[in-house]
């Protein structure tokens, strides 16, 4: 059955609407009619609900709360250094999948690519798009939200708010005893949100990471194999579900 994402909050009459492309969907792709059913998404929660018309809206009235527990325990965000090309496409559709909270790009010391005001916001609800598509695919009940692009100084600012902060830093594979990912993971037991960085193609740089680790942060190796940043996210967020759920 197929499943859609609804901003605001459950009416009291629980009748509602669906708009703008979704309900294109519906009409012109699905061909739903009146009496059909579908999933609605409202609040976290997912709904059984039936159509009660099919116009340039839907409306559908939410019948029986589906009782569901889909959701990563912890929420990971993301924070992701600018990769090149359509990388960050890739990781916003597969780390929705895998039960991403929510994604934070920031413009690393070494990002090749930069973005500018004019863009950027396009480029941001391109990315929210991505993240919808893979959310009602893989029967989310949350929709991760995906941030506007942060300055390094404000990711710094921003990992204070976070329970724990992990640092996915190349040089710790290298290292003679690196901290394994595996150990760094039991630590986050009594955590509730986690902040996940991951540098750019051409990494992190020492002068990110001293101000990280300022910053408390934990730095772990993810193998012995050095990542690509658009599958290094993928890793942790498997390690994680393979972990906690």
């Amino acid at each position: 059955m197929q499943r859609y994402f609804i901003e605001g909050k459950v009416p009291a009459n629980r009748i509602t609407t669906i708009t703008g492309d979704d309900a294109k969907h519906i009409a012109k792709v699905m061909r739903q009619t009146s009496g059909d059913e579908l999933i609605a998404v409202m609040e976290g929660k997912a709904y059984k609900a039936k159509i009660l018309s099919v116009e340039q809206e839907v409306e559908l009235r939410l019948e029986m709360e589906l009782e569901s527990s889909v959701e990563m325990p912890k929420q990971v965000t993301i924070a992701c250094g600018l990769p090149k090309g359509d990388k960050l496409d890739l990781i916003t559709q597969k780390c929705t999948e895998l039960g991403m909270f929510s994604l934070m790009p920031y413009a690393a010391e070494r990002s090749i690519v930069k973005w500018d005001a004019a863009k950027g916001g396009k480029k941001i609800a391109r990315l929210q798009k991505i993240a919808k598509e893979a959310a009602e695919q893989s029967h989310r009940t949350h929709l991760p939200e995906i941030h506007n692009v942060q300055s390094f100084k404000g990711l710094l600012n921003a990992a204070g708010s976070f329970d724990a902060v992990i640092v996915a830093y190349e040089e710790e594979a290298r290292a003679a005893s690196p901290v394994r990912f595996a150990d760094t993971l039991k630590t986050l037991y009594d955590k509730g949100s986690v902040l996940i960085v991951f540098g750019p193609e051409g990494g992190i740089s020492e002068s990110e990471a001293s101000q990280l680790k300022d910053a408390g942060a934990l730095f772990t190796s993810l193998g012995p194999r050095i990542l690509r940043t658009e599958t290094a996210p993928f890793y942790a967020l498997s390690a994680m579900s393979y972990e906690f759920e």
